[in-house]
């Protein structure tokens, strides 16, 4: 692994992504426009977007993440290029960190456009700073693309990529906090929701929205932070040339 080798791959990555529109505008617009239908929804209730936006905030750039990165990295797979890279000195480890570098970097512009939409268009309370609220969508954004290149790893076409949501991603969102505290769920699902990386994320969220710092704030970041490095190391070491 090589630094030139990743940032070239990542530049490569880049310059694909400024042609489709498509998945640039599912990025970075998409989250938002959620966001915006989620406020709109609970405006005859007051306090209640208060409540789970924060929540929703780091939800909706994860599985975006999640689900661009995934079809993204398969599709180079599936067409050959993965294989003709392999032929070149570029290795799994930059192949695979090229791509999160490229999608983190977009991962930080669709926080800050989804953070700057809820808080100033949506009315989002945040009793913390604005800059912490960006950086918890941050790290849900890129723990989502690390679980994208993980997923995409064992899928063999795009279907199977999204099918990999009921494993990877509904549960996360079913036991992260977000229906029920999780100090409120029975002791079994309350062991599974400490082993499942987004739950720290919404803790993080619900720091920043409740106006806690210090280690209220950055333990929770710092396990999504490692949960995302080893979804990323596990990628480089399953990820196969081609699909059969």
């Amino acid at each position: 692994m090589t630094g030139p080798r990743t940032l070239a791959t990542a530049g490569r990555v880049l310059r694909q992504l400024s042609h489709d529109h498509r998945s640039v505008a599912l990025m970075l617009v998409a989250p938002s426009l959620l966001m915006g239908l989620f406020a709109w929804l609970y405006s005859g209730q007051p306090g209640v977007f208060d409540l789970l936006g924060g929540a929703i905030l780091v939800l909706f750039p994860f599985i975006v993440m999640f689900l661009v990165t995934s079809i993204a990295t398969l599709r180079e797979r599936r067409s050959g290029t993965l294989e003709r890279l392999m032929t070149t000195p570029l290795g799994k480890a930059d192949f695979i960190l090229g791509y999160a570098l490229a999608f983190g970097l977009m991962a930080v512009v669709e926080a800050v456009i989804t953070v700057t939409f809820a808080v100033v268009v949506c009315g989002l309370d945040v009793a913390g700073s604005l800059w912490q609220m960006m950086l918890v969508a941050v790290a849900a954004a890129v723990l989502g693309t690390a679980l994208g290149l993980l997923a995409s790893a064992f899928a063999r076409t795009e279907f199977q990529a999204v099918q990999f949501m009921p494993v990877l991603v509904f549960p996360q969102v079913l036991l992260g906090g977000l229906f029920m505290p999780r100090d409120l769920m029975p002791d079994a699902l309350r062991v599974v929701s400490d082993w499942l990386p987004l739950s720290y994320a919404i803790d993080a969220v619900t720091a920043v929205r409740a106006g806690e710092g210090g280690w209220e704030l950055w333990r929770p970041l710092l396990v999504v932070g490692a949960f995302g490095v080893v979804c990323l190391a596990l990628a480089s070491l399953t990820l196969r040339r081609r699909t059969p």
